[in-house]
């Protein structure tokens, strides 16, 4: 091999050796978080509801509030809460918002409630939990979430 040529490989060995040694920190382009809600919701017809809830987020607590309002068919009245998670958070400000959802559900006296939301930012919820109370619904909703 000529000396050039071998000068050539060996620096490119330890530059693939240095790339494999330095360690790798994790990418704060997108991050996801576990989400706790609980919401109370009535309605007839139009449907609203009022809520808190938390967001742990790179080691932190988030607490906020969420709103909500529902067109639809919906009647009668429930208590929730909801765990899961969200994903596609750059920023924690890209967690508050307005999100949208098409659903429905059924509860007597108790029942299991999910909702997959998704707000402009492209953050994206999926939550799930018991409810309890007396409810019909099949609507389009709005949700607004905003951090404390």
């Amino acid at each position: 091999m000529r000396p050039a040529r071998q000068a050539f490989v060996i620096r490119l060995a330890a530059l693939a050796l240095l790339a494999v040694a330095v360690p790798v920190t994790p990418s704060l382009a997108q991050a996801s978080g576990e989400v706790r809600v609980k919401i109370v919701k009535a309605g007839l017809l139009v449907g609203g509801g009022a809520g808190s809830g938390v967001l742990t987020y790179r080691g932190r607590n988030y607490p906020f509030r969420i709103t909500g309002v529902s067109l639809g068919i919906t009647a009668g009245a429930t208590v929730g809460r909801l765990d899961g998670r969200a994903s596609g958070i750059r920023h924690i400000g890209d967690f508050a918002g307005t999100y949208s959802s098409v659903g429905g559900g059924a509860a007597l006296v108790g029942g299991v409630n999910g909702v997959h939301l998704r707000n402009d930012k492209g953050v994206t919820m999926v939550l799930q939990g018991p409810k309890a109370g007396v409810e019909f619904a099949a609507n389009l909703s709005h949700i607004t979430i905003s951090l404390r």
